[in-house]
């Protein structure tokens, strides 16, 4: 997809905010709108159908939260890319952001260099989404092959158990997407077991060793993501 076809939009209360992010976003490339509070940026997201939202979570009339949890239940937004972007860094804020549907968190002041790298992330998923359904799934320098069972790593093969093999490919078919922990327990174990979340921990040290540990993040209270 071009950069010129990528919809994006940014809701926040503060219009110094919303200027600086609007000219170095514009600057890349990419249609931008605009909303100054969670009411009106539900509007314009019904409207506009974006495939990326920057919102802030402390806003007049709605929050972020609510909003999110209201774009996340609209029909043509459920795969939208979701991040909050705020002054607040407290866990607590963050936990509520993620059970609230979001993708990811930015915390502000942040440089616009780094905003536009953070943001060329996210979108890098628009890129991955048609890999979803194949049996290959190449992301970097790794390539896995579901119907195989293999994983080929900078072109080495590495053999992984079933269980870090699933997790390795639920992370990846998504880079940048936190998934929480009672997602990756369904997804991963499913009903076959009662499993406990150190269980998922295990699986991740395994799986930094074997294939980099610079590819996962853990997300304090909330869960894993894949990093490229």
């Amino acid at each position: 997809m071009k950069k010129q076809d990528i919809k994006i939009l940014l809701v926040d209360d503060e219009p110094d905010i919303l200027e600086i992010l609007k000219y170095n976003l514009s600057a890349q490339g990419y249609q931008i709108y605009t909303a100054k509070n969670g009411i009106e940026g539900v509007e314009k997201a019904k409207k506009k159908i974006p495939h990326l939202i920057i919102l802030d979570v402390m806003m007049p009339e709605m929050d972020g939260i609510e909003a999110c949890e209201i774009i996340r239940n609209t029909k043509g937004l459920e795969n939208t890319i979701i991040t909050f972007l705020t002054a607040r860094g407290e866990d607590y804020s963050q936990v509520a952001g993620f059970d609230a549907g979001a993708d990811d968190y930015i915390t502000k002041p942040i440089k616009p260099k780094l905003l536009v790298s953070k943001i060329k992330a996210l979108l890098r998923r628009l890129s991955e989404e048609k890999n979803l359904s194949e049996d290959i799934l190449k992301v970097g320098n790794i390539e896995i092959n579901r119907e195989e069972y293999k994983v080929i790593n900078k072109g080495e093969e590495i053999i992984l158990p079933r269980k870090e093999f699933e997790l390795l490919a639920l992370l990846a078919s998504k880079p940048d997407k936190v998934f929480k922990r009672e997602v990756i327990l369904d997804k991963v174990w499913g009903q076959e077991v009662v499993v406990g979340g150190r269980t998922i921990d295990v699986h991740i040290r395994k799986l930094r060793e074997k294939i980099g540990d610079n590819h996962f993040k853990t997300v304090k209270g909330v869960g894993y993501k894949f990093v490229l």
